[in-house]
C-alpha cells in the first residue's frame, strides 16, 4: 500500500467520529461565531520570503518530533519574525493531535493558521473555520477536478484561503482558475517505500523528490508559490528566487537544540541570500 492508501481510511474513519459527536448543522453555527479569518495570502506576500512553520507531534516519513519542541512550536513561531503562517495538523491517527490543537493554536496566535489534513468533505472546512482557521490545505493527489472547485468555493464562501498541493505537472491542470496559492509538494506520496511504521523513527527522510520543486515554473502566473517538505536553512535561499514561502515542520521540530535555533538558522539563511 502506498502512505495515502494507509492514511485515507483512517482520516474518513475520523471524519465520522466527528460528525457523530457534533453534527454538520452546529458545525456551521459555530464556524458563523469565529471570528473573521485572517488573511493568509495577504501574509504570504507581506515584507519578502518567510516560511509557514508546522505544529505536529509525528510524522508518516519520520515518525515521533521531539516533544518539547512540539510543545514550545507555537510560541516559538508567534515570537519569529521569519515565520509569516503557521500550520496544524489535526490527523490524530498519523500526526498525533487532533481539533483542539488546531483551536489553541489559534486562539493564541495572531499570525493566519492553516488547517493540513487530507480535506475529504466540507464538513472538515467548517469545523476548520469553527476552530478559528484561516485556511485549509487542499491536495490534488487527493481530490478531483471537480472536487477541487467544489471545496474551493465552500473555503471561498466562508472567507478563507486554500493552498492547493500539487505533487506533479499533470495536478496542475487540475486546478481551478481562482486557485490564488499553489504549493509545490517534494514528498513521494505514491511511493511503497521510505515511510515508518507506527511506533518506529527514522534518521533519514527517504520519501523526498527535491525535483518536484522545478514544477514551479509551471504554476499559473500571479499565484502565490510555496515549497514544500524537505527544506532546510542550508536549502532554503535558492526556493526564495522561485517561491514566496515554503512550509516547514521536521527540521524544526526534531532538531535537538529545540525549535528555536533552526529558526534561527532560517532567519540568517535568508538574510544572507537577500543580500
Amino acid at each position: 500500500m502506498t502512505i495515502l492508501e494507509r492514511i485515507l481510511p483512517d482520516v474518513r474513519r475520523e471524519l465520522d467520529e466527528a460528525r457523530a459527536i457534533v453534527p454538520l448543522g452546529e458545525v456551521k453555527r459555530r464556524a458563523a461565531d469565529a471570528r473573521p479569518p485572517r488573511d493568509f495570502a495577504g501574509a504570504l506576500t507581506a515584507r519578502g520570503f518567510g516560511l509557514i512553520a508546522e505544529v505536529k507531534r509525528r510524522s508518516p516519513s519520520m515518525g515521533d518530533m521531539i516533544a518539547e519542541n512540539a510543545d514550545d512550536a507555537a510560541a516559538a513561531y508567534e515570537d519569529s519574525p521569519v515565520v509569516k503562517a503557521v500550520s496544524v495538523l489535526t490527523n490524530r491517527t498519523h500526526f498525533g493531535q487532533g481539533m483542539e490543537t488546531l483551536a489553541a493554536v489559534t486562539s493564541n496566535s495572531t499570525k493566519p493558521v492553516l488547517r493540513k489534513d487530507f480535506i475529504l468533505d466540507p464538513y472538515q472546512i467548517y469545523a476548520a473555520r469553527a476552530a478559528g482557521a484561516d485556511a485549509v490545505l487542499l491536495m490534488a493527489n487527493v481530490l478531483s477536478a471537480e472536487q477541487l472547485r467544489d471545496l474551493h468555493g465552500v473555503v471561498s464562501d466562508l472567507g478563507m484561503e486554500s493552498l492547493f498541493e500539487v505533487h506533479e505537472a499533470a495536478e496542475i491542470e487540475a486546478l481551478p482558475p481562482s486557485a490564488r496559492v499553489v504549493g509545490i509538494n517534494s514528498r513521494r506520496f505514491k511511493s511503497h517505500e521510505g515511510f515508518v511504521a507506527a511506533g518506529e523513527n527514522a534518521r533519514e527522510d527517504f520519501t523526498l523528490d527535491f525535483s518536484a520543486f522545478e514544477l514551479a515554473r509551471r504554476l499559473p502566473d500571479g499565484c502565490i508559490r510555496i515549497a514544500e517538505s524537505g527544506v532546510t536553512p542550508s536549502t532554503v535561499a535558492p526556493l526564495a528566487r522561485h517561491f514566496h514561502a515554503a512550509l516547514v515542520g521536521t527540521s524544526l521540530l526534531r532538531d535537538e537544540r529545540g525549535v528555536r535555533a533552526p529558526l534561527e538558522e532560517f532567519a540568517r539563511a535568508l538574510a544572507r541570500g537577500a543580500g
